[in-house]
C-alpha cells in the first residue's frame, strides 16, 4: 500500500538524451522510450540505473506512449503518424496492427488487453494482445481532446483531456459504457490547485488513487479514487522540463517521471527519466 499522502522525494535520474515519450519498467528492468533514435527503447537496471542494452521498433514513424504487458511480456507503443500500434517482445520481436484512428496514450486493463485512447475521435478503443479490435468506447462531448485512460476495478475508466487550445482541462471518471461522467476534477484551464494546464498522463496505484502529469503547470498531482485533491506529488522545482509520462511501480515505491522539453525552435529538445520515492 502506498503512503498516497507523501511527497515524492528524488532517488535517481537516468541520463539526458533524446526526449522521452514513454517510461515502464518489468521486474529487473525500466524501459525509457526516446524518439528520434534508432534503437528506440533503453532497458536499465532497476538497481543500479546502468544501461544493459538497446531495443529497435521497426517502422515507428512517431512514438507517442509505451505501455508492458505482465501477462504477455511485451510492450505495445503507440505510433500517431502511421495510426498503429507497435508490439514488441522483451527480445525485440516486432509486430504492428492499425488503430484506423490517431493514438494517444496506452494502458492494459485487468482483462490483460490494450486501451488505446483516440482523442481527435474522442474513443477508447480496446485490443487483443493479437491486435483484435474488441470493442470502442464513444466518451462524452465535453471530454474534448482526452490523451489517457485507465480502466479501474469497477469496470468505469479515469481519463485526463485538454488539449493546448482547449477551454477545460480536466481529469474524470467515466461510466463503464463511457456514456456518463461520474466524477471531475479541474475546470478551465490555469495554474491553481484544483486546475491543470495539458494533464497528459495517468498512473493508478492500487488503492486507486490517480497521479497526474500536469504538462503545462510542470508538476504531479495525485487525487483519491474520487478525485478529490490530496497532495502535489512533484513540484516543478522537481523538474528540469515538463512531466509528459509517467509509470508507477508500487512494489517498489517508485514513479517514474519523463522530464522533456518537447519542441523548440522547430526541432525536439532533450528529455530524461526522474525517479521518484512514493
Amino acid at each position: 500500500m502506498l503512503c498516497v499522502c507523501a511527497v515524492g522525494q528524488v532517488v535517481h535520474t537516468l541520463p539526458e538524451g533524446l526526449p522521452i515519450w514513454g517510461v515502464t519498467s518489468l521486474d529487473s528492468a525500466i524501459y525509457a522510450l526516446r524518439v528520434e533514435a534508432r534503437d528506440q527503447i533503453e532497458v536499465y537496471d532497476v538497481a543500479t540505473y546502468r544501461l544493459v542494452r538497446s531495443l529497435t521498433v521497426p517502422n515507428c514513424r512517431g512514438c507517442a506512449d509505451m505501455k508492458m504487458c505482465r501477462n504477455y511480456l511485451c510492450m505495445y507503443i503507440s505510433d500517431h503518424i502511421a495510426e498503429c500500434v507497435h508490439r514488441v517482445d522483451l527480445q525485440g520481436a516486432a509486430t504492428q496492427w492499425p488503430v484506423n484512428d490517431e493514438p494517444a496514450c496506452l494502458s492494459v486493463n485487468a482483462a490483460h488487453n490494450l486501451l488505446v485512447t483516440c482523442p481527435v475521435v474522442r474513443k477508447i478503443k480496446e485490443f487483443s494482445t493479437r491486435g483484435d479490435l474488441l470493442r470502442e468506447l464513444a466518451l462524452p462531448d465535453d471530454l474534448v481532446h482526452p490523451w489517457h485512460a485507465i480502466q479501474l476495478t469497477s469496470g468505469q475508466f479515469v481519463v485526463c483531456h485538454g488539449g493546448l487550445d482547449d477551454a477545460f482541462h480536466r481529469v474524470c471518471v467515466v461510466s463503464a459504457d463511457g456514456r456518463q461522467t461520474v466524477h471531475t476534477h479541474g475546470g478551465q484551464r490555469g495554474t491553481d490547485i484544483g486546475q491543470y494546464d495539458a494533464p497528459d498522463h495517468l498512473a493508478v496505484d492500487t488503492n486507486e488513487f490517480v497521479f497526474v502529469a500536469d504538462r503545462g503547470n510542470r508538476r504531479v498531482t495525485l487525487l483519491s479514487p474520487t478525485l478529490d485533491y490530496v497532495c502535489q506529488v512533484v513540484s516543478r522545482d522537481k523538474l528540469k522540463w515538463s512531466p509528459s509520462r509517467l509509470h508507477l511501480d508500487a512494489q517498489r515505491r517508485r514513479l517514474y517521471v519523463a522530464d522533456t522539453e518537447w519542441w523548440k525552435d522547430s526541432k525536439y529538445m532533450p528529455g530524461r527519466v526522474v525517479v521518484f520515492s512514493v
